[in-house]
């Protein structure tokens, strides 16, 4: 992966990470809520599992609400890293929050992870409140 570097030279990291509401609002510069996408929680054989795997994600972002969201999000999510990665800040922290931050937020973390990927943006990925019940 290429490294991002702001115009004065210094390293620029998006740090992505999901959460979830219930454990408490995170610390990050952006925040998107993805509470509105359809929730594998309610579905008994996805409840147990996380977003990491491909059958909860599809459930969650795999629909006509996933697919528009990701239309819209991506060409202002570029924008707004490289505006930031243009300033003089060295790092951006992006939180995606659903519920319990097991499946929905997991799964848009995931999917945004791969798009910013091929984007070149050093990148730091994690899933705070995966382990939570």
């Amino acid at each position: 992966m290429t490294r991002q570097q702001t115009t004065t030279g210094r390293d620029f990291t998006v740090s992505l990470f999901s959460f979830g509401y219930k454990h408490g609002a995170p610390e990050a510069d952006l925040v998107w809520d993805v509470r509105f996408l359809p929730n594998p929680y309610w579905v008994t054989e996805l409840r147990d599992r996380s977003g990491l795997e491909k059958d909860v994600a599809a459930y969650a972002l795999d629909n006509e609400t996933g697919r528009e969201f990701f239309v819209l999000l991506e060409p202002l999510l570029l924008f707004l890293v490289r505006q930031h990665a243009g300033g003089k800040r060295s790092r951006l922290r992006i939180g995606i929050g659903c519920t319990g931050g097991r499946h929905r937020s997991v799964a848009v973390v995931e999917y945004l992870k791969k798009f910013l990927d091929r984007s070149g943006c050093n990148l730091n990925v994690f899933h705070r409140d995966i382990e939570k019940r």
